[in-house]
């Protein structure tokens, strides 16, 4: 009785291991808080990639325009200035491989790849849809490499034409051969969302916590979470992209009738959503397990501000947001492919009207990736004035 007794009458002196429990209560608030500060990385990231992506259908096309006719107005008048600058043969270079990108895509027969497709077995989708993903980010992880080698080889005029025309053909092997990958890819997400039988879209979105086991037990430093954080950014803008080609392509086969939206949303919401969440759990537990403090996000988003910062200069050494690209691993060109060759093949504007529209339409993207370039750079500046002026900073 008096061990019954004592059980249910004695008390608990939570103070003297007070350390112990402010340490437990500071890594249970670092775990909560590390979503939130993820998110506006991510958020920033995002519209990184949106501008260095919009930028590949609207301001190139102009500069690429510009480049050419400097470059014939100088043949013609024998100036005797160089014929292009450097920055203007850049220009020239990743238009025409954008242009021959998106003509190979449109040999494809996207709608017998799509039956082909869609008469695999489940599980032959899914191994193929896990090969596609791995494909994709080897592939990326070259594409910065192999562009650059193109430009310095173009630009130096000590290199022989040989060399320049043999990293041509190279760089369009390449974006041909990722555009290829991202559009078998898109295909078998649109066929997981059509599909009656939801299990492919089922398996694929579990797909995603897989990548749990990878990499929450693992050990990381600062500079490794850096390089994941901006691999998520790209990843995500990837899907975001790859979503909004299946809606176009569903939209176009119900003759693009709006409601048929009502049955897309949702599954389009639910594969952006499992990529969220998967994002949240994992930085949460990494940051726990190796006792990273939420902030440092804030550190990689001033990293980025400063990338950001130094690519508008006008000599900077560099293109247009090739120090934000190389950060996160992410190659436009590709993937303007994708959508140029499904814009292509899913819209018409026949006649004056269509043509009207086309040209509204485009200075619409241009008006928009003017505003999103200042806001971003205003943005930058600040945060990074900002992070400078910290009296917290190192």
């Amino acid at each position: 009785m008096r061990y019954l007794f004592a059980e249910v009458s004695r008390g608990y002196l939570l103070e003297e291991n007070e350390q112990m429990y402010t340490e437990k209560q500071r890594r249970f608030h670092t775990f909560m808080k590390t979503p939130r500060e993820l998110e506006k990385l991510m958020v920033f990231g995002l519209f990184i990639c949106l501008d260095t992506f919009l930028f590949v259908f609207t301001l190139l096309p102009v500069r690429a325009c510009l480049a050419v006719l400097t470059c014939v107005y100088r043949l013609v008048t024998c100036c005797s200035q160089s014929v292009l600058e450097p920055s203007q043969k850049c220009d020239i270079i990743r238009a025409t491989i954008l242009v021959v990108g998106s003509v190979g895509l449109g040999y494809l027969d996207t709608s017998a790849l799509y039956h082909v497709i869609r008469g695999q077995s489940v599980i032959k989708l899914y191994v193929m849809y896990n090969m596609l993903e791995i494909f994709d980010r080897l592939l990326a992880s070259i594409g910065q490499d192999t562009l650059d080698s193109l430009y310095w080889v173009a630009c130096d005029r000590n290199k022989s034409y040989f060399a320049a025309v043999f990293y041509f053909v190279i760089a369009n092997i390449y974006v041909l051969t990722h555009s290829t990958v991202l559009l078998v890819e898109a295909v078998t997400l649109n066929v997981a969302i059509n599909s009656h039988n939801k299990a492919l879209l089922t398996i694929m979105i579990s797909n995603n916590f897989v990548e749990l086991k990878g990499s929450v037990f693992k050990k990381f430093e600062t500079d490794n979470l850096f390089q994941m954080s901006c691999s998520d950014i790209r990843e995500r803008f990837h899907y975001m992209v790859l979503m909004l080609v299946v809606s176009m392509r569903n939209l176009e086969q119900f003759n693009w009738d709006y409601s048929h939206l009502e049955t897309l949303v949702p599954h389009i919401v639910l594969v952006l959503c499992g990529e969220v969440v998967v994002d949240w759990i994992k930085h949460a537990f990494i940051t726990k397990f190796n006792d990273i403090t939420p902030d440092i996000y804030q550190k990689y988003k001033a990293i980025l501000s400063r990338d950001l910062a130094v690519s508008r200069h006008r000599n900077v050494h560099s293109e247009h947001s090739d120090l934000v690209s190389r950060r996160m691993g992410f190659t436009p060109l590709p993937l303007g492919c994708l959508v140029w060759q499904t814009v292509n093949q899913s819209l018409t504007f026949p006649g004056i009207s269509g043509k009207l529209f086309l040209v509204v339409g485009f200075l619409c993207l241009v008006t928009m990736k003017v505003l999103i370039g200042i806001c971003l750079l205003g943005h930058a500046c600040k945060y990074r004035q900002a992070t400078d002026t910290s009296p917290g900073r190192s």
